[in-house]
């Protein structure tokens, strides 16, 4: 095993020490880490909110990725700290930590969501941008503040950053602490997201999972003593995404986001869209690095409020719903009941409204836990347990509570559709019998047939 390269940064004259309401305190004694921070790349996470539109649903949901960011930072300098206290490496091959790779595993914990956009998902799925590939042009491109912070360090320094973030960097124990199912990303999203959205789901024994945390040859583990604390954690991801992150009117407004944007194409396309420089380079498809920098929610609204005054209906009336919290109603929806969706739009159509703009499906599904994918999109290790006797056992072969959640998928698909086709009122209404028509395929917020289809022998 090869010996590796040493990063230093020159520390600070006096600690910086920055209150965090999830943390208490993040901790920065690095130059490095503080050029990083002040950035303006950095600074830009500041005004892009770490939920996106959730702040319609819990209205205290208004961090941001800058917070997020940090406090993974933090967690990651603790972890580091435990380590080097307990776990240094005595020799090469040992499995141990090597304190030589702190400086670059809690850069890439600080640069790990820098390419991150207004309203990410959406974005990325209608303008063809991808966040983590973004991080990592953002942070080797030479034109920015944050390569030229790294590059102090050493003239390869960025490029390792990089290879963290992308997961190719060869020690698995520094990709591991930043991108796992038990990671300081995922930590600190689950208490700091629970804390600002007002909700206990996220809560979990933080201070007895640093306390059982280890580094062993090909990651991170834990030891036996806490299994519990790591069952808690599982729990609590699991809550949060059924509850917090899936929750429907959070999604409907992500509808209505992605069918506004989608609405605005096609709008500017035929020439008659008022629109800031700022997004215009994505709509004509023909954007640069820089362009990406100065998109922001703020830029996001700005143009969302143009758009009311639209002449086209569609778009100023998408742009009211979005800005001024309309959301679209919705119900379950499983693979048999689909068939009816041609009818239920249909209705919707006759009652005013483009089905194309005003209806969607939608599903959500997360997998709480999973032990065994070792390739694909989604591909990770599991979480491990180590014995006394040193030997690794897979979480859910001792748990029987994680072993109920692994590999499930845990969620639901739903059909989205204006409100008013299901809203109750006593005045009487021109389209009240097409109302009263789709009504009766709602029962008990979930789509069924009003007679079961005969189904061929």
């Amino acid at each position: 095993m090869r010996k590796r390269e040493k990063f230093q940064s020159k520390k600070l004259d006096h600690e910086k020490v920055l209150r965090d309401p999830v943390h208490n305190y993040i901790h920065v004694k690095d130059k490095v880490i503080l050029d990083i921070i002040n950035s303006k790349e950095f600074q830009r996470l500041r005004r892009i909110k770490q939920l996106g539109p959730a702040s319609y649903v819990f209205q205290g949901a208004t961090h941001t990725r800058f917070e997020h960011n940090l406090g993974v930072y933090e967690l990651t300098r603790r972890i580091c700290d435990i380590f080097e206290e307990k776990y240094t490496s005595k020799e090469p091959g040992d499995g141990l930590w090597d304190p030589n790779e702190r400086l670059l595993a809690e850069c890439a914990a600080l640069l790990h969501d820098i390419g991150h956009g207004p309203y990410s998902h959406t974005f990325e799925h209608l303008f063809g941008t991808n966040h983590e590939k973004m991080g990592q042009q953002i942070i080797t491109d030479k034109s920015t503040e944050v390569n030229q912070a790294l590059r102090q360090v050493s003239p390869n320094f960025p490029e390792l950053v990089a290879s963290v973030i992308a997961k190719t960097y060869s020690n698995p124990q520094v990709v591991k602490l930043i991108s796992s199912q038990a990671d300081a990303d995922r930590m600190d999203y689950l208490l700091r997201d629970a804390y600002f959205t007002g909700v206990t789901y996220g809560s979990f024994d933080l201070t007895r999972i640093l306390e059982v945390i280890r580094p062993y040859r090909d990651g991170i583990c834990f030891t036996d003593k806490g299994i519990h604390a790591v069952e808690d954690y599982i729990i609590s991801r699991y809550q949060m995404y059924q509850q917090v992150y899936f929750h429907r009117v959070n999604r409907s407004m992500e509808v209505i986001l992605h069918h506004l944007l989608e609405r605005a194409q096609i709008i500017y396309e035929a020439g008659k869209l008022q629109v800031t420089p700022q997004l215009e380079a994505f709509l004509k498809g023909n954007w640069t690095l820089e362009d990406y920098l100065n998109l922001d929610d703020g830029v996001m609204e700005t143009n969302f409020l143009l758009w009311t005054n639209s002449g086209d209906q569609i778009l100023s009336d998408l742009s009211s719903r979005y800005l001024y919290r309309h959301p679209l109603e919705s119900v379950k929806i499983n693979e048999d009941t689909k068939s009816l969706l041609p009818k239920l739009k249909n209705l919707i159509k006759q009652a005013g409204f483009d089905p194309n703009y005003y209806t969607a499906t939608n599903s959500a599904f997360d997998e709480p836990y999973d032990a065994y994918k070792p390739i694909g999109k989604n591909a990770h290790s599991p979480i491990e347990i180590m014995q006394a006797d040193g030997s690794l056992v897979e979480l859910s072969e001792l748990s029987p509570l994680v072993k109920s959640l692994n590999g499930t998928l845990q969620g639901d698909e739903r059909f989205f559709f204006p409100k008013v086709m299901v809203k109750e009122t006593d005045e009487p209404q021109i389209f009240d019998p097409i109302y009263q028509e789709f009504q009766k395929y709602i029962r008990n917020n979930t789509l069924r047939y009003l007679r079961r289809p005969n189904k061929k022998k």
